[in-house]
């Protein structure tokens, strides 16, 4: 006898939504935010749905054409996240644009992203945060403490806090991870992003000296050139963050340290891409997220001369991430022997305290195992259980 469905089932089944997210941590966690209030309302998740949500940042102009082509797929599309004037109105035609609501609040898996700002006041030339997410809003540190507890006593093993610049939290950023450190339990504090401009001595020292928060700092550069630089609105030379740099590795020796930088800005030459490939060589990042300039509307970098060709910015990108995949190979070679606490994620692969990947056999879903390094390879590492 065939079992039917009921009428509530019947119409659950009909609810299948997808979401696709196209941006940064903050995008992913407020993607989160909302799969989970799609699920609190019957929702199914699945690859033939019935509701499409794009959640973009219109920071990346790749990034918004490739929403574009998903966009025009589908029938019925939500789009939401930072969106330019000019993106909601191309996106209008073919989807209903709407704004994230409540999105401070987040659901619980072993790693757990908890934004304690949104917004940005630096401006930089090329960036539209400020004009898609506002100025800097820092959530109290009671709100961001309560959140945490609860994550960690229903099993989180990673905390990752967030902001567009964290070292300028309303609200002590030091004391934050501090006071999230004293929290019980068996889990790991992470943090994104960091501008070198308000890198404090504080926070270079909570990063030292408190267990549970990682060796891991990612500080983006954007550039190796001070006349760049200074066209980005960056607020600091390149001589100011070699010595901000050097200074963290010297403090914290084990420390991974990553950065951001845009290869092709309007006006960058060839010596001050050659700048930007020294710096790479004195600090030898251990990750850089590289990109090519991609020209936003509304800020001040789209309307510069001396616009660099797409070709040339391919070119310089595939430079660049050559003598990257050199650097990171050498630093992973000096770790193999070392013995390291790993977070395994799924599938064998997990991450060091210093977020370096690392595929560990026979490693279980979602815990901490204590691992032998034995192998290097250009963008992570092998290891197995001790």
């Amino acid at each position: 006898m065939e079992i039917l469905p009921t009428r509530k089932e019947r119409k659950t089944l009909m609810k299948k939504y997808k979401i696709i997210t196209y941006g940064c941590l903050a995008n992913y966690s407020d993607s989160e935010r909302i799969e989970k209030k799609l699920k609190d309302k019957g929702y199914l998740a699945s690859e033939n749905p019935d509701l499409v949500i794009i959640n973009i940042c219109s920071i990346r102009q790749s990034a918004v054409d490739r929403a574009f082509a998903q966009a025009k797929k589908y029938k019925k599309v939500i789009v939401t996240g930072c969106l330019l004037d000019s993106d909601r109105d191309k996106f209008a035609k073919y989807a209903k644009i709407v704004k994230k609501e409540d999105c401070l609040k987040t659901k619980i898996t072993h790693s757990c992203l908890v934004p304690i700002m949104t917004g940005c006041n630096n401006f930089c030339s090329y960036c539209v945060v400020p004009y898609t997410r506002g100025r800097e809003y820092s959530r109290p540190q009671e709100e961001v403490i309560k959140e945490t507890k609860s994550f960690i006593k229903n099993g989180a093993k990673e905390i990752w806090l967030l902001g567009q610049n964290v070292n300028s939290y309303k609200y002590d950023f030091p004391k934050l991870l501090k006071n999230i450190n004293s929290i019980p339990g068996d889990f790991w504090i992470r943090f994104l992003s960091s501008h070198p401009k308000d890198m404090s001595r504080e926070l270079i020292k909570s990063v030292k000296e408190l267990p549970k928060v990682t060796e891991y700092i990612n500080l983006a550069v954007q550039s190796g050139d001070n006349e760049i630089l200074k066209k980005m609105n960056r607020k600091y030379t390149i001589e100011e963050y070699k010595k901000l740099a050097l200074k963290i590795k010297k403090e914290i020796p084990n420390v991974c340290l990553s950065t951001d930088v845009i290869v092709g800005f309007p006006g960058e030459t060839k010596n001050a891409f050659k700048n930007t490939l020294k710096l790479f060589k004195e600090i030898e990042f251990d990750m850089a997220y590289i990109s090519k300039y991609s020209p936003r509307p509304g800020t001040l970098a789209s309307k510069m001369d001396n616009q660099i060709s797409f070709e040339e910015k391919t070119k310089r990108y595939n430079e660049l991430n050559d003598l990257l995949k050199k650097i990171s190979l050498k630093r992973n070679k000096q770790l193999v022997g070392q013995n390291t606490r790993v977070l395994i994620n799924k599938n064998s692969i997990g991450k060091t305290r210093e977020y370096k990947t690392i595929k560990v056999e026979g490693a279980s879903d979602n815990s901490f195992v204590d691992v032998e390094i034995t192998k290097a390879l250009i963008w992570g590492l092998e290891g197995k259980i001790k």
